[in-house]
């Protein structure tokens, strides 16, 4: 298992059980095994089964799982979708941390879907953002995969994105590019450099200056979108951002730009509705 995880489960255990589930401990006898089930109490994409499985393995490895669905599968409401035996005390005990954990995931990855069918098709990947909840991003992400979407930069670490704001501060974009390609050639480092920019102006100058892997539109509409695409003709790929919704991404998509991110994948979740049964 990995490390961080491994993290993430002791951080969750020691907010939600601390020194001890007394309420399980004073009704439940020490050893006594039981049987639950996980249940969709809506139609969902799910998510989050095999980090469920993990998270009651890392407190007991006999805790035995059978999973009726897949991560990634559409269940229907009242269908099981994974059943537990093993002890009753752990079962209650992990039972909000794991469907705290599963709910908001079947979330992400039920709202990224819904994009993703939406440009079925068409020759663009649906990207996250960097719009997650704080420390639980790698859960966020996962979920976005599970549900079809494809991982923007993990953080600030393993791409470079030349902002506006990056822009102000340095004085203009080409010296905000001269600056980063400097920066990865002292370091000996390999990173895409993604630029955004805010109207024509901007992407004439990127375009001219070049030194970038991918050009962002910031907040263009569809008719400038598709103004863009004709304007770059496929000389660095092109990334649409702001603004877009399940009402409208398609259009973008329609426009021919190579990646759409939508920072409501997560940042505007509505966790799925799932419940713990015991029997």
């Amino acid at each position: 298992m990995d490390t961080y995880i491994k993290e993430f489960i002791e951080r969750c255990a020691i907010e939600d059980i601390g020194d001890g589930d007394h309420t399980s401990l004073a009704c439940i006898d020490v050893d006594t095994i039981g049987h639950a089930d996980i249940i969709a109490k809506e139609d969902c994409i799910i998510a989050g089964i095999i980090f469920a499985t993990q998270i009651f393995h890392y407190f007991d490895k006999n805790t035995n799982i059978k999973c009726h669905a897949s991560d990634g599968e559409l269940v229907k409401k009242n269908n099981i979708i994974m059943s537990i035996s093993g002890s009753k005390k752990l079962i209650l005990s992990l039972e909000r941390i794991v469907l705290n954990c599963m709910q908001r995931m079947s979330g992400i990855a039920s709202n990224t879907y819904l994009f993703v069918k939406q440009v079925e098709g068409l020759n663009v990947k649906i990207l996250d953002t960097r719009k997650t909840c704080p420390s639980i991003r790698f859960m966020d992400k996962q979920a976005v995969k599970i549900g079809g979407g494809t991982n923007h930069r993990d953080g600030l670490y393993d791409a470079m994105m030349i902002k506006d704001n990056h822009i102000d501060f340095c004085g203009g974009i080409i010296n905000a590019i001269r600056q980063c390609n400097k920066y990865l050639l002292q370091r000996t480092k390999k990173m895409k450099i993604i630029i955004e920019v805010r109207n024509f102006n901007e992407l004439e100058t990127v375009l001219n200056y070049g030194n970038i892997d991918r050009i962002l539109l910031d907040n263009f509409n569809v008719n400038d979108t598709k103004k863009a695409v004709k304007i770059v003709n496929k000389k660095f790929p092109l990334e649409s951002s702001g603004n877009i919704n399940i009402h409208n991404v398609k259009k973008y998509g329609l426009c021919g730009v190579n990646y759409i991110s939508i920072g409501a994948l997560t940042h505007s979740v509505k966790s799925c509705d799932l419940s713990l049964t015991c029997r």
